[in-house]
C-alpha cells in the first residue's frame, strides 16, 4: 500500500495532491485549455493558466471547478486522471486508493458527481472528506477529542467554516464567498474608482502584493496596468493598500459574519472551547493581510493562521487515507 494512498484537494483555484510517504508533491491551478473545433484538450495545470484571457479564438482556457463543486463533468474527469497519473506513474502496479475534499455544503448529487469522477480517473477506493475535516488535520489539531475546534477553510471558490468535536462536525456552513470574489471586487473597484479595466490575472497580483483586510502599519503602493475605459488606450494606476481594504470590505465582511453566525449556533460548552482554542485559519484566502486581525477584532477570539495554510487541507486529506486504517473514520462516506 505505500506510497499508492493520495489525497487530493479539488479546490477550484488549484489542486494539491498528497501521495502518502511523499508529502504534497502537485499544486497546480485547476484550469484546462480545450481546443473549441476539436474539443479536445491542450494543457492541463500551470500551462493552461498562463493561457487564461490570451488565447485565439479555436483555444478556451476554463475552470472545471465552480464555487468548489464540478461544473463540467467531462474535464474534472480529464483533469483527474491527469493528476493521478502525474503522482503515481502510469506505469503504477495497483490503482490507488483516492480521498477527495468537498466543501462542507456540497449535496450528496455533488459528491456522488466528485466520486464518480474520481472512479473513472483511475481510483481503486475512494473516499468523501468535508474541507473543514481535512484543513483541521492538516493544521495538526486533533479532532478525535470530546472538544472544540473551530476551522475556517477559505479557498478560491468558498469559505468552509466548522466546529469540530469528536471527529466530526457538529455546525458547519459553506459560504460562496471566497479569494476569486476578493479578486473580482477588485477588479469592480478599479473599474469604478479609476476608470481601469484589469483583468483578475492582475487583480490577484494586486491582492498579493497590496490587498489587505485591515489597516497596515504603512500605506504600501503599486503601479497597475490596464486600459482605460475611456480612452481605450493602455494606462497606468498607482493603487495603495488603504484602496485594497476599501474594495475588500464588503467580501471580507460576509466571512467574519457567517463565521458569528456559526459562533452563534454553537453549543456554549464548545463555544468555551473556541474561546481559549482561538480559530484556525487554512486555505490560500488566509494569507490575505489583516486578515486573521479583522476576524479577532469582530469576535473577540484569538484567530491564527495555520503554518503552511495553502497545503493544509492536501495534507489533512491524504492522511485522513492512513487514518482509515485505524477505524477512526469510514471509507466512502455516504
Amino acid at each position: 500500500m505505500a506510497g499508492s494512498d493520495i489525497g487530493i484537494d479539488l479546490g477550484t483555484a488549484n489542486i494539491l495532491v498528497y501521495v502518502q510517504g511523499k508529502g504534497v508533491i502537485l499544486k497546480e491551478p485547476s484550469v484546462v485549455a480545450i481546443d473549441r473545433d476539436t474539443e479536445r484538450v491542450i494543457e492541463i495545470g500551470e500551462e493552461a493558466r498562463r493561457m487564461l484571457g490570451r488565447t485565439p479564438g479555436n483555444i478556451m482556457a476554463v475552470r472545471p471547478l465552480r464555487q468548489g463543486v464540478i461544473s463540467d463533468y467531462t474535464l474534472t474527469e480529464k483533469m483527474l486522471r491527469y493528476f493521478i497519473q502525474k503522482a503515481v506513474g502510469r506505469r503504477a502496479f495497483r490503482k490507488p486508493r483516492v480521498a477527495v475534499c468537498v466543501p462542507s455544503g456540497a449535496t450528496e448529487v455533488e459528491k456522488k458527481a466528485v466520486r464518480d469522477a474520481t472512479y473513472a480517473a483511475g481510483a481503486r477506493e475512494v473516499a468523501i472528506i468535508e474541507e473543514p475535516i481535512a484543513a483541521a488535520i492538516g493544521a495538526g489539531i486533533d479532532i478525535t477529542k470530546p472538544q472544540g475546534n473551530m476551522v475556517v477553510d477559505i479557498g478560491g471558490g468558498t469559505v468552509d467554516i466548522a466546529v469540530i468535536s469528536l471527529g466530526n462536525t457538529v455546525v458547519s456552513t459553506s459560504v460562496k464567498v471566497a479569494g476569486d470574489d476578493f479578486d473580482e471586487a477588485i477588479v469592480r473597484y478599479m473599474r469604478k474608482k479609476h476608470s481601469l479595466l484589469i483583468g483578475d490575472r492582475t487583480a490577484e497580483n494586486i491582492k498579493m502584493e497590496v490587498g489587505c483586510a485591515y489597516p497596515r502599519p504603512e500605506t504600501t503602493t503599486m503601479e497597475v496596468r490596464g486600459r482605460n475605459l475611456v480612452t481605450g488606450l493602455p494606462k497606468v494606476v498607482t493603487v495603495t493598500s488603504d484602496e485594497t481594504m476599501e474594495a475588500l470590505r464588503e467580501p471580507t465582511m460576509q466571512i467574519v459574519d457567517a463565521i458569528k453566525n456559526i459562533l452563534e449556533k454553537t453549543p456554549p460548552e464548545l463555544t468555551s472551547d473556541i474561546s481559549d482554542r482561538g480559530i484556525v485559519l487554512t486555505g490560500g484566502g488566509a494569507l490575505l493581510y489583516g486578515l486573521e486581525d479583522l476576524i479577532e477584532e469582530k469576535t473577540g477570539i484569538t484567530t491564527m493562521t495555520a503554518e503552511d495554510p495553502m497545503t493544509a487541507v492536501a495534507v489533512g486529506t491524504g492522511q485522513y487515507v492512513e487514518l482509515l486504517g485505524s477505524g477512526q473514520f469510514r471509507l466512502d462516506q455516504e
